[in-house]
């Protein structure tokens, strides 16, 4: 088995600046490691007292008990490294994802652990599904959504477990509406609701294709000060009217909802598209800044993680 000792070096170097970053960033989740070394293909979160590890595939070929054995030795060094149970480390298998694949079921149950962010908590789950419920890449975001919720209508479109609108609402959000076809994450957003005590009756729950509701919402009238949309690359689920490509849809996406904006109103759209590119069109419409460079956060080796746009009316 490959040598691990230029993997716990880095790691703990890494966990000694990263783990007071973050105590002063008032968050218990951030990214300790990204294929820092190329030897050492994984990504390694931490969360609260728990590691979620992702092997990335290479396409390397190994025996299955040898591939076993090496997975088991970095869960085990993550967990030294952190002073953790190894039972508290989670380890998957990470590929181009397509589709709603990052929102997939991995036949694990899990276990459900509550985390804290700028204190906001969230219900996470390393194990039962790809991703855990709370996108790291997104915290600088969300904190910006909370800073200028105060008193606004939110709008939180392919909202996954609802974290943006935990933000909005705790910072002063006079109401909300969050939208998601998915029962098992709007059930998880409701969930993460009631952990920071949002009162229900300002905050909606909408089960939703988000292209019907736009159009739905228009056509009622409806507005909103404040939307976010952070949309899957591509999804085909049979729940939805038609496919979902972002890079061909994008632009009738963020028209749909710059028609809900109320004057003044902000939009911030996002998204993980590897090479996505914003159509030049959508420049001539409206204001638009790209965020990118500020919104990826300290802790994330990958700067294109993602994109990050605000968009408003000229």
């Amino acid at each position: 088995m490959r040598d691990l000792t230029p993997l716990i070096n880095r790691l703990n170097k890494n966990h000694r600046h990263l783990a007071k970053w973050a105590r002063r960033q008032d968050t218990e989740c951030y990214r300790l490691y990204d294929r820092d070394i190329p030897e050492f293909p994984v990504i390694v979160d931490v969360y609260a007292n728990s590691a979620h590890i992702q092997e990335v595939d290479t396409g390397w070929q190994m025996e299955d008990d040898e591939h076993a054995a090496w997975m088991l030795a970095i869960r085990q060094t993550v967990a030294d490294v952190l002073g953790i149970a190894l039972d508290d480390t989670a380890i998957k298998t990470r590929r181009r994802q397509k589709g709603l694949a990052q929102y997939e079921k991995t036949g694990e149950t899990g276990r459900e652990r509550i985390v804290s962010e700028t204190g906001r908590r969230f219900i996470v789950n390393l194990e039962a599904y790809l991703d855990t419920g709370l996108f790291l890449d997104h915290r600088n975001t969300r904190r910006l959504v909370g800073e200028q919720a105060a008193g606004k209508r939110f709008l939180n479109l392919f909202a996954y477990t609802g974290s943006f609108t935990v933000y909005a609402a705790t910072g002063g959000a006079a109401s909300s509406v969050t939208v998601d076809l998915s029962n098992t994450y709007q059930d998880w957003s409701r969930r993460n609701f009631e952990l920071n005590g949002l009162d229900l009756s300002r905050h909606t729950l909408v089960r939703a294709d988000v292209f019907r509701y736009l159009e739905d919402a228009a056509a009622a009238g409806e507005r909103f000060d404040l939307i976010v949309m952070d949309p899957p690359s591509f999804s085909n689920s049979k729940k939805m009217l038609d496919i979902l490509d972002v890079q061909r849809d994008h632009v009738s996406l963020i028209d749909a909802a710059m028609a809900l904006l109320a004057p003044d109103g902000v939009l911030y759209f996002s998204n993980n598209l590897r090479g996505f590119k914003l159509e030049a069109e959508l420049g001539q419409r409206y204001l638009v800044d790209d965020l990118s460079a500020k919104s990826v956060p300290e802790d994330f080796r990958n700067r294109k993680i993602h994109q990050c746009f605000r968009l408003r009316a000229t």
